[in-house]
């Protein structure tokens, strides 16, 4: 288990400006753009613009904060509104898609994984959640406070990531405490 913080993480600025990028993990670990097999960070959209296209990847994007953002493609028919917190939209990296602020800046949650190596479920859990159950995958709390098994609480912002199953209780602090749950599923 490797456990990160997302405010200990520098943002990369985008080419075109529109935006920056924190990498909380990819597999393998120090793989470009063009070789990894998944891919977990945090963007923040600053201004309208084109979305790089990643062809052979299937990304899923959830806003964290901010008042989201429309993404659309008329040639690929797709238009939909990112504007509710913590509600995961999947779609092909393939598509060169636009995207429209629908008022300030936004944060959103991003998993990019490589068509036919992985695959990858979120899911926003309460509670209790178990993580490293996947053959990989990360933990992120969205509010409240988690306690892990060594005593530690992971606030928003901190989580853990795995590359092999290594199962972690986590118990939430308080009934409004929220985490996601990313797990990743390699293809044979």
């Amino acid at each position: 288990m490797q456990r990160f913080d997302l405010n200990q993480i520098a943002p990369s600025p985008w080419k075109n400006g529109g935006g920056s990028t924190r990498e909380i993990a990819c597999w393998p670990q120090g793989a470009g753009m063009d070789s990894f097999g998944w891919r977990v960070s945090v963007a923040t959209i600053a201004q309208a613009g084109p979305f790089s296209a990643f062809p052979g990847i299937d990304r899923q994007i959830m806003l964290l904060d901010g008042d989201g953002v429309r993404l659309h493609s008329a040639q690929a028919g797709l238009e939909h509104a990112l504007n509710e917190r913590w509600q995961p939209f999947a779609f092909s990296g393939d598509m060169a898609l636009d995207c429209d602020l629908l008022g300030g800046p936004s944060s959103d949650f991003n998993v990019m994984t490589r068509r036919g190596q992985w695959s990858a479920s979120l899911e926003q859990l309460g509670g209790q959640a178990e993580a490293g159950l996947s053959a990989a995958g990360l933990c992120m709390v969205l509010q409240g406070g988690w306690k892990c098994t060594d005593g530690r609480i992971l606030q928003a912002g901190q989580g853990l990531w795995w590359s092999s199953v290594r199962p972690e209780p986590l118990l939430a602090q308080d009934e409004k405490a929220r985490l996601i749950l990313v797990s990743l599923t390699p293809h044979s």
